[in-house]
């Protein structure tokens, strides 16, 4: 797969220029695109800076992926890592080296914000999955996650059936082994954000970055 590039996002700092605070950068899932999770962005607390990242594969207009649907709830590393890269490429070129970052994601956008914390442990300072999911087998930095133990929130409906229940299973068994996570079911939320898992995510980051 050719080389991808994430070229438009929106942020809440302005004329290009981060303002230096801890920085939330925010992930969409398939077939979505950045504006999804503004409602998201705006309620992260006072402090936090944020990014909407629109993912670099077009599906048609408006409608955006990171990565390509293959096996549902394991898709192939390989096609995932282009995306990731992209991800991770736009934080280095906008988000100045020291700054504290802490990707989140919804479903397919919340693998995209595990994987940059499994691939760059060093740089990510925790992760965020809105109904999302963790990429099978060890990943590069999972033995440093295993002694570090980062915050990683992670909220999902328990009336979503979209991820698969073993990607699911996967996440559950995953998390406790490698982050120090918080973890929220919501009782009748599908495939979807509610503004309760919202309010949850922002007092997450408060904890994490603040």
């Amino acid at each position: 797969m050719s080389i991808l590039r994430v070229t438009t996002a929106t942020t809440s700092w302005e004329d290009g220029e981060h303002d230096g605070r801890p920085t939330v950068v925010l992930a969409h899932g398939y077939g979505a695109h950045e504006g999804t999770l503004l409602g998201v962005a705006r309620l992260l607390p006072d402090g936090v800076a944020w990014a909407l990242l629109r993912a670099p594969l077009e599906l048609a207009p408006g409608s955006h992926a990171w990565f390509p649907i293959s096996t549902p709830g394991s898709p192939d590393p390989a096609d995932v890592a282009p995306g990731v890269d992209a991800a991770h490429a736009w934080v280095t070129a906008h988000v100045p080296a020291p700054t504290t970052v802490l990707p989140v994601g919804f479903s397919q956008g919340g693998l995209v914000a595990s994987q940059l914390l499994r691939t760059r442990p060093d740089r990510y300072a925790g992760a965020g999955l809105l109904g999302g999911f963790v990429l099978q087998g060890e990943v590069a930095g999972d033995a440093v996650l295993r002694r570090t133990r980062p915050p990683v929130f992670s909220g999902r409906g328990d009336a979503d059936t979209v991820i698969a229940p073993h990607a699911v299973a996967r996440t559950d068994t995953w998390l406790p082994e490698h982050t120090t996570a918080t973890t929220a079911s919501y009782p009748g939320l599908g495939h979807t954000i509610s503004a309760t898992e919202a309010r949850d995510l922002a007092r997450f980051v408060a904890g994490a970055l603040l």
